[in-house]
C-alpha cells in the first residue's frame, strides 16, 4: 500500500528545545550581534570577517547540541508515512537524528558556498569547521552557505512544489512571521489537513488543528493524532 506523503515544515522552536537560541527571543541582537550585521547581505558586503567569525561561533555551539525527542520523533513518523521536511533551520539536526528527506530552505550552517558560483556548495567537517574571507576549497573562495536577509529563497518554489503534494501538512515550531517560509501554509490543496504545534502559535486559518505544546511535546501528539490516518 502506498503511504500518504506527510510534509513537515519547521522552525527555530524544533531545535530551541536541544540549546539552540532562536530569532524569536532575540530582540534585534542574536548571540549579542546586532542581527543585520550577521544575517545580511549587506552586513556582509561591510565586514565578511565579522559574519564568518559568527557561524563559526554557530557552527561550534551546533556540535555541542544533540537532537531532541522532537526529531526523532519525525523519524519515527517515516514507519507510517512518505515524510518530507522543509525546514527553515540551518543546523544539521533533523539529518543527525536520522531523517531521510530534509529540504533546506535558508541554507546549511555545516556548508560553505562558493563566492563565485552559487551551485557550488562544500561540507565542513566538524574538526574543521572554520572558515575566513581568506578560506579556499577546490580553489574557490567561500562564504557561509546561508540565505542571509535581503537575498533570494532558491529553495522556495520547490518547497511550494512539495507542500501542494501532501497528502497532511504540519508545521512545528514557527511563529508564520518569516516570509516566504510562512507562506508555505498557502500552498496546501484543499481538504488536506494541516496541523500546527507551537507553545505560542500564530493566527491560523478556520480548520488547522493548533497543538499549543513545545515540539517535543506536540509530536508525541502528533504521532498519536495521525495513527489512524496512516
Amino acid at each position: 500500500m502506498t503511504k500518504k506523503r506527510l510534509v513537515i515544515s519547521t522552525g527555530a522552536g524544533i531545535s530551541a528545545e536541544s540549546g539552540i537560541r532562536t530569532f524569536r527571543d532575540a530582540d534585534g541582537l542574536w548571540e549579542e550581534y546586532p542581527v543585520m550585521d550577521v544575517c545580511s547581505a549587506d552586513g556582509y558586503r561591510r565586514d565578511p570577517a565579522l559574519v564568518h567569525r559568527f557561524y563559526n561561533e554557530r557552527r561550534h555551539q551546533l556540535l555541542a547540541a544533540a537532537p531532541n525527542a522532537a526529531h526523532t520523533g519525525l523519524v519515527a513518523l517515516e514507519e507510517m508515512f512518505d515524510v518530507y521536511i522543509i525546514t527553515q533551520n540551518v543546523d544539521d539536526l533533523h539529518e543527525r537524528a536520522g531523517s531521510s528527506r530534509v529540504m533546506h530552505l535558508h541554507g546549511e550552517l555545516m556548508r560553505a558556498r562558493a563566492v563565485d558560483d552559487d551551485t557550488l556548495t562544500f561540507p565542513l567537517a566538524p574538526d574543521a569547521c572554520d572558515t575566513t574571507p581568506d578560506t579556499v576549497i577546490d580553489g574557490h573562495r567561500v562564504r557561509p552557505h546561508i540565505v542571509f536577509f535581503q537575498e533570494a529563497v532558491p529553495m522556495f518554489e520547490p518547497a511550494t512544489e512539495l507542500v501542494a503534494e501532501a497528502d497532511i501538512f504540519v508545521i512545528i515550531g514557527t511563529s508564520l512571521a518569516v516570509y516566504p517560509a510562512a507562506a508555505l501554509l498557502h500552498y496546501v490543496r484543499r481538504g488536506v489537513p494541516v496541523y500546527y504545534i507551537d507553545p505560542a502559535p500564530a493566527a491560523v486559518p478556520a480548520g488547522v488543528r493548533v497543538i499549543r505544546a513545545r515540539a517535543t511535546e506536540g509530536v508525541a501528539i502528533l504521532a498519536r493524532e495521525l495513527r489512524d490516518m496512516a
